[in-house]
């Protein structure tokens, strides 16, 4: 398969990003933002790129991971599953038209200037030109595109030479008509004048460099476009007063003449004209795409993926997102157009950083960007709390226009793209429970019957087929394990010389194919022969196979179907699985499979011959402490029973605490010790203990508080353990 050459260098990709901002941001929208805070809308213009900063980054951030996925659709989607896809496709294609019909809006004004022609009825006429320009597929629009740039910007840093050094203080005061409320509702306002911060991301695959350049260009872009936005609404509210700006939409103009008579307003006038019908261009061209791309991904009628048979230019979602144009137009004052788009813009920008979230915090395995987003998670949750907070400023009217669009798009995937995608977002494979409560069915948690190696899943996760039908033990590799070995001698120590099956798992996106992964790697060659080497040198009965698969938790809950396994042993990075997201697909897993599990912390350390086992005095587990024994036995070590009582805990309950610990003692068949300490911190007296010992190991450890439950934490234990920790949680005793 051909790819796109990667030829654009960075200051290519900055202009791509100022051009995808310049426009009705600043040649219509400052007049209509400055009667809503008077002559601080320039801070109002500051606010907004704060607030779109960390959309920016998360933005960069996916784009650097999935560099030929195609936008925020699909990140959504991918992330939160096809019905917030359906919703965020939907949204993102109303926010794209509406800021181009405003662009149309704000190009008849200033056309009324060079000509009297009727404003909404030349819109109109011109929207079918940019409509039949699209289905026709015009070349050369992009470098025309670059053109139109290179002029808006030199046209309005020659407003600022000019306008800057003749600011009238009086015009600046007061700078806030209605206080802090309308600095906020104009923030909210002008927040669409930023929206094609991360138009970059689309054109990734042909940057030199995206993993540095990208990013780079991304906040470039936004730096510069801030400046100029700042800078000419400060020169705009200090030479013309509010009350002259209040219901102008060509205010560039305005500023012109008002700088440098009527021609200095003709050439204002052109300028606008050109940069204002190029936006609308450039905004149909990207908007008809996600009707496009949702009936590709079958989310919506495949009508809508008509391609024109000459031109191959998706005829039918250009001209559905034209005559949208056209009824916002005709329908709309200019206020309700410039607000319903920065609302979709915002919710747009939110699902983005919710997004990055996901991601990282189930740490998904195929999800390893280049660049990530500096200060994660307070900038992620900046820009969702900021996101919401100015929704609530824009309104009743977009609130309800977000609601209402949401509902259509979760009804439209309910009753159409439900039955037509087979796919499942990040959340969906591995949100814990509460997290499945509140956004997905959650399923029993039942015995299934043996899979069969025929079914279409199996055959999708590439498995050859081979996989032992009768391993006690399943250890899966997901290619981030210190030492495979090690945690595969766990496994064995539990199976207690009964079959273990090694499956190297590798989990791509959706739009990979699989079959262009068929053969095995050099690092899964590399891994087998090591697997084997230990298997040989140990005498242990080991499998290993190899599989790629888009769904990797279902892929681990088909094998450990088909092997009829009692124990599932993979690595850990110490969550505790106890918060809505968990990393890895150990939450999905807990409430899906029927089988124990056994977590591995390596810390490295090769030789196990002393065992901390910490257990709470309350438990009375003997199954665990077989396994336990199992697990010394295997390794010729030593066990340590360690409990933590309190300080003020009665003689009475000592002895029976005692007692009762003793009498676990008598299932060991290796050397063990009891070990009973009075203290306020177990975590603490745990983690000096573990300095002395090779191995940890606890237990499934009890419900958290709601907080812990909401947010998710690691486990303690493990984060202070100086020694590597295997956490045993047994659901399946031996029969």
């Amino acid at each position: 398969m051909k790819k796109l050459e990667r030829s654009l260098t960075l200051p290519y990709v900055v202009a791509i990003g100022v051009g995808g901002m310049l426009g009705s941001g600043i040649f219509v929208l400052p007049g209509l933002a400055a009667a809503k805070t008077g002559p601080s809308v320039w801070i109002a213009y500051l606010l907004a790129a704060v607030c779109v900063l960390p959309a920016a980054l998360s933005k960069a951030e996916l784009a650097t991971s999935m560099p030929t996925s195609g936008g925020t659709y699909v990140y959504v989607e991918r992330t939160l599953g096809p019905i917030f896809g359906t919703i965020s496709g939907i949204g993102l294609w109303l926010s794209l038209l509406l800021k181009s019909s405003f662009a149309l809006v704000g190009f008849g004004a200033y056309l009324l200037v060079l000509a009297a022609v009727p404003l909404k009825a030349t819109a109109i006429s011109f929207l079918g030109l940019i409509m039949l320009l699209n289905i026709f597929g015009v070349k050369k629009v992009g470098k025309f595109q670059l053109v139109v740039v290179t002029l808006s910007v030199i046209g309005l840093l020659l407003l600022l030479v000019f306008g800057l050094p003749s600011v009238a203080p009086k015009n600046l005061s007061p700078a806030f008509l209605y206080g802090n409320g309308g600095l906020f509702t104009a923030t909210a306002f002008v927040f669409v004048s930023y929206a094609g911060v991360t138009k970059v991301a689309a054109i990734a695959e042909e940057i030199k460099n995206p993993n540095r350049n990208l990013p780079l260009a991304i906040l470039i872009a936004l730096a510069l476009v801030t400046v100029i936005y700042v800078s000419v609404t400060f020169a705009l509210v200090g030479n013309l007063p509010v009350a002259q700006l209040g219901q102008d939409i060509r205010p560039i103009f305005t500023l012109s003449e008002h700088l440098g008579g009527k021609i200095a307003g003709i050439a204002a006038a052109i300028l606008g004209v050109i940069t204002l019908i190029s936006m609308a261009n450039s905004g149909v061209l990207a908007a008809s795409r996600f009707p496009f791309a949702m009936s590709r991904d079958r989310l919506l009628p495949e009508g809508l993926k008509k391609l024109h048979p000459k031109y191959l230019t998706p005829v039918v979602s250009i001209v559905l997102t034209c005559l949208m144009m056209a009824l916002v137009i005709l329908t709309l004052d200019v206020e309700k157009i410039a607000k319903l788009a920065s609302a979709f813009m915002v919710m747009m920008f939110v699902s983005v950083n919710v997004s990055v979230i996901v991601l990282r915090e189930t740490g998904v395995q195929w999800y390893d960007p280049p660049f990530r987003s500096p200060f994660y998670p307070y900038m992620q949750l900046f820009g969702i709390v900021s996101g919401i907070a100015l929704l609530v400023y824009l309104g009743l009217m977009p609130m309800l226009a977000i609601l209402a669009i949401s509902v259509i798009g979760a009804l439209i995937y309910i009753f159409y793209g439900n039955k037509q995608s087979s796919r499942s977002g990040v959340l969906k494979l591995y949100g814990h429970r509460p997290a499945l409560f509140l956004l997905y069915k959650r399923k029993e948690t039942v015995k299934t019957k043996a899979v069969n190696w025929e079914d279409e899943k199996i055959k999708a996760a590439n498995l050859d087929g081979a996989l032992a039908d009768n391993a006690s033990v399943v250890v899966p590799l997901f290619g981030k394990e210190r030492s495979p070995e090690m945690l595969v001698e766990m496994g064995a120590a539990l199976s207690e010389n009964s079959k273990i099956q090694v499956v190297n798992i590798t989990e791509v996106p959706d739009q990979i194919m699989l079959d262009a992964l068929l053969e095995d790697d050099k690092v899964t060659t590399s891994l087998n022969r090591r697997i084997r080497a230990m298997a040989e040198d140990r005498s242990l009965d080991v499998d290993f196979d190899a599989a790629v698969t888009h769904e990797l938790v279902e892929t681990i809950h088909a094998i450990s179907d088909q092997t009829h396994c009692r124990w599932l042993v993979m690595g850990w990075d110490g969550r505790a699985g106890e918060g809505i997201f968990v990393r890895n697909p150990i939450g999905w897993l807990v409430t899906h499979v029927n089988s124990n599990f056994a977590l591995f912390k390596d810390r490295g350390i090769r030789y196990v011959r002393r065992i901390l086992v910490a257990r709470h005095p309350d438990k009375n587990d003997a199954e665990f402490i077989r396994y336990v024994d199992r697990i010394a036995r295997f390794h010729g070590a030593e066990v340590t029973l360690m409990s933590v009582l309190p300080e003020d805990i009665t003689d009475k309950d000592f002895e029976e605490t005692k007692n009762n610990s003793e009498a676990l003692l008598k299932h060991f068949e290796s050397s063990a010790e009891l070990v009973l300490i009075k203290g306020k911190s177990p975590v603490k007296l745990v983690s000096e203990a573990s300095a002395g010992f090779d191995l940890l190991v606890t237990g499934r450890p009890r419900e958290g508080s709601w907080r812990r439950i909401l947010f998710g934490n690691k486990d303690q234990f493990v984060e202070s353990a100086v020694c590597s920790v295997l956490r045993l949680t047994v659901q399946r005793k031996e029969e």
